[in-house]
């Protein structure tokens, strides 16, 4: 039998039971009352469909140089957030801050008591928790330009507050206050990121908010180590200040910068969106920029007939729940994996045994080994895409931190066991860096829907911070020599959790290497099992009457596949037609 002809000629010829007409033909059918010139827009978009995912990295470099650029620019907002975190972590290790701020031991040393300790780390997630929520309405009213000059903006500000702090209570307050405009940065830049680039940029770029947090720890630790002999009040108000760097000139780029064409489009701004895409296209056609808003119609389009709102209820609706899920459980696995060792690792390191300049010398080399961690995962992302690292580095996280925790029973009078214990932290920060660290921010970025995606971001960004907010109170008590004190044997309860976090990878996480954002609305939509979305090819235009295939050609040259026609349930084998 002649395998030519449109989806429709195949739909008639199939056996009773598989029929193509199912619930995603009816979303296209729906659509197509709204779509003026429907069929030009399919044809348009299956076009830049099958350019993007045809670009090669060097092609998307060339042809999106503005794209990165910008996207870079903003991404490295987080930069101070990296800084800030190692910052209040580290400074309970600092002895000029703990003598300022803390409380008289009876061997007269001094220190932050555990409650304060979990206070000051946790304001920051409180703070964090207030921005989330105000970006996710923020950045879908106004843009994700406008949010961003604010949240900017009030960093400058708010950093008044701790350079200025007088006592502890005061510290909290501006913790709290900075932590809000941190929390628009850590979820709007992984959006922007994802929705300026085409696919082949995607998983870079993304990526990169993470490079930019190790960054930041860098930074930090390396000005912590500097100030260490300091001997007055500047060793813990200079590395404040230091935070006045970045707004300033980022704020300043941002003006430039321009919004989201995916934003324009969700907002009717057709002009605009094509405006934007010129703008970060080198040498487009006119061809191309139509095309590039037609699947972005397209896209909206399905998206807006399947969950028809873009309110945070509807993050939990339908298929909308599972990409949730899996964004929130993609990011929570980041604080549930024991990284946060690493957020006190010069404290924890010290409680292990080592003297305070060599905890400090440790922490530099832990994230200096992050940054050339997150830079590999660009090319094992490429390669192995995201749900095999995820469940690589789980793994050897898990060995790591048995190690730690073994270690820990005989760390206190054996100092090659301290010093192996530093290496096991190494070891398993260059892992995470690898893999979970920078990874997690391509998932989150690219597993939501569209018009749900900063909404979505925001809730798997608040489902991290809560277990973050766990974190702070815990880790302080597991550390604290006046509390539990069990230093490295922590590693063990941590081992645990990396453990349900692996299984959980395994059965739930799906690969969404190399697909557009509505081929994953048809994978998510068909409820496909997430060990086979790599896997299972997908036509999101199925069910349109044209002459072009699932991989961008005819019919007649599909040969021995598997395809998901347009959402449909039923998986349909061509050869047998």
């Amino acid at each position: 039998m002649s395998r030519r002809g449109t989806f429709a000629d195949i739909a008639a010829d199939l056996p009773a039971g598989n029929d193509l007409v199912t619930t995603e033909q009816t979303v296209l059918d729906n659509i197509k009352q709204e779509i003026a010139n429907y069929d030009d827009v399919v044809d348009s978009a299956r076009a830049a469909v099958d350019a993007e995912k045809s670009m090669s990295l060097r092609e998307a470099l060339r042809r999106y140089p503005k794209a990165a650029g910008w996207s870079i620019l903003l991404s490295t907002a987080i930069v101070m957030e990296g800084f800030d975190v190692v910052l209040i972590n580290n400074f309970y290790a600092l002895p000029q801050f703990s003598q300022k701020y803390g409380v008289q031991l009876p061997d007269g040393k001094y220190t932050i008591t555990a409650a304060w300790q979990a206070g000051l780390s946790n304001g920051a997630q409180v703070g964090e928790i207030i921005g989330l929520c105000l970006n996710g309405w923020s950045s879908e009213r106004f843009g994700y330009k406008k949010t961003m000059i604010a949240a900017l903006s009030m960093m400058i500000c708010a950093i008044f507050i701790p350079f200025f702090a007088k006592n502890i209570e005061t510290l909290l307050v501006g913790e709290i206050l900075q932590g809000i405009p941190w929390g628009v940065f850590q979820t709007l830049t992984t959006a922007y990121a994802a929705e300026i680039s085409p696919v082949a940029l995607r998983p870079y770029l993304t990526a990169y908010v993470n490079l930019c947090w190790v960054i930041g720890q860098v930074i930090a630790s390396g000005v912590l180590r500097g100030v260490l002999t300091w001997d007055s009040q500047w060793a813990y108000r200079l590395p404040f200040a230091l935070q006045w760097l970045w707004p300033a000139p980022i704020l300043i780029g941002t003006i430039f910068a321009p919004e989201s064409p995916w934003w324009q489009v969700r907002t009717g701004q057709h002009d605009a969106a094509r405006k934007t895409i010129k703008s970060l296209f080198n040498n487009s056609t006119e061809e191309e920029v139509e095309n590039s808003i037609s699947l972005m119609v397209h896209t909206n389009a399905i998206e807006k007939e399947l969950s028809a709102g873009t309110s945070y209820w509807d993050c939990f609706r339908g298929v909308d729940l599972r990409r949730t899920e899996v964004a929130s459980g993609a990011w929570m696995i980041q604080n549930l994996c024991g990284s946060a060792f690493m957020g006190y690792s010069t404290f924890f390191l010290e409680q292990a045994g080592l003297a305070t300049t060599n905890a400090f010398n440790l922490s530099i080399a832990q994230y200096a080994l992050g940054i050339c961690g997150t830079l590999s995962s660009w090319l094992f992302m490429t390669r192995f895409g995201r749900r095999r690292l995820y469940l690589v580095g789980l793994f050897g996280m898990i060995c790591f931190l048995l190690v730690i925790g073994g270690m820990g029973f005989i760390s206190t009078s054996n100092s090659g066991a301290q010093w192996a214990i530093g290496a096991m932290l190494l070891a398993y920060t260059a892992l995470y860096d690898a893999t979970v660290g920078p990874v997690c921010y391509t998932i989150v970025g690219e597993i939501s829907s569209t018009r749900l995606r900063a909404k979505t971001v925001v809730i798997a960004r608040v489902a991290y911070n809560i277990i973050g907010i766990v974190n702070g109170i815990i880790m302080p008590y597991f550390l604290n020599a006046q509390k539990l004190n069990w230093g490295a044997k922590t590693g063990w309860f941590w081992a645990g959790f990396c453990i349900i976090c692996f299984i959980w990878t395994y059965f739930r996480l799906p690969e969404a290497k190399g697909r557009t954002y509505g081929e994953l609305d048809v994978l998510f939509e068909n409820k496909v099992s997430a060990r086979k979305f790599a896997a299972t090819v997908v036509d999101q235009f199925a069910g349109h009457e044209s002459s072009h295939s699932p991989s961008g050609g005819r019919v007649e040259d599909i040969d021995e596949k598997k395809f998901i026609n347009g959402g449909q349930g039923d998986v349909v084998h061509l050869e047998s037609i």
